[in-house]
């Protein structure tokens, strides 16, 4: 009774050990591999509003262009948004052209006036207002909406955060094995994050795109979370 016992057990420690916890890689030594992840509200919402203007000339297209442009700036102002949070994305002027046919059936690109392009990048911390910004700047001349992203101003203490709770995965972990294995556990002799043989990289934080407007409504968007990730691969000293 007691071999087949011992024998389940060492069955079982195998299986473990099999996994993303591994032991007996140098001897008096065992090596995990800690995971955590977490999910957290985003803090700002970014989207790119721009316009697209067409005129005769350069000036008319590009005059076009930058006064909605403007408009969408003090728009933005206008919601509290600060100067650091606004940006110019992009900034485009290049010849239009048309399709004709011809008498005979021949096809060509005829000249067609210019087409300027202005977009404006907004960050915005009030995440409520979104929709209203949207709508607003509809509203002012806008007739682009590139998409809206979410995310935290500081990334880093997310992933700080997650990265030490993935050392304590991998210390419980070590201590289950070790306690399985009727061994000690000692000091972490390593760590190191990313792991060497299965880093990932963060997961990348989620991302809505608005929807073409309808009416004069506000545009409803949801900010969802952000999930952050992290692996640990960790070493610790056994005793018997």
């Amino acid at each position: 009774m007691r071999a087949a016992l011992a024998a389940s057990l060492a069955l079982a420690l195998a299986a473990a050990l099999s996994g993303p916890a591994r032991a007996g890689d140098e001897d008096g030594r065992l090596r995990v591999i800690g995971r955590a992840q977490a999910e957290t509200a985003p803090d700002f919402a970014s989207v790119e509003i721009g316009v697209e203007s067409r005129g005769a000339t350069p000036a008319a297209a590009l005059d076009a262009a930058s006064r909605a442009a403007r408009g969408l700036i003090d728009t933005a102002r206008a919601l509290g948004v600060t100067e650091a949070d606004i940006a110019t994305a992009s900034l485009s002027l290049q010849p239009a052209t048309k399709t004709v046919r011809g008498p005979d059936g021949s096809v060509r690109e005829q000249a067609d006036g210019y087409v300027a392009g202005n977009r404006v990048q907004v960050r915005l911390a009030e995440m409520g207002r979104l929709g209203e910004l949207l709508r607003r700047a509809l509203d002012s001349g806008a007739n682009r909406i590139e998409g809206v992203s979410f995310g935290l101003r500081d990334p880093g203490a997310a992933q700080a955060a997650v990265q030490v709770a993935a050392v304590k995965d991998a210390r419980a972990q070590a201590e289950r094995l070790a306690e399985a294995a009727g061994v000690r556990l000692g000091a972490a002799l390593s760590i190191e994050s990313p792991p060497r043989s299965e880093s990932r990289p963060p997961m990348p934080a989620p991302f809505a795109r608005a929807a073409a407007p309808r009416g004069r409504a506000p545009v409803p968007v949801e900010a969802g979370s952000i999930e952050t990730s992290a692996e640990v691969e960790a070493v610790f000293a056994i005793r018997p």
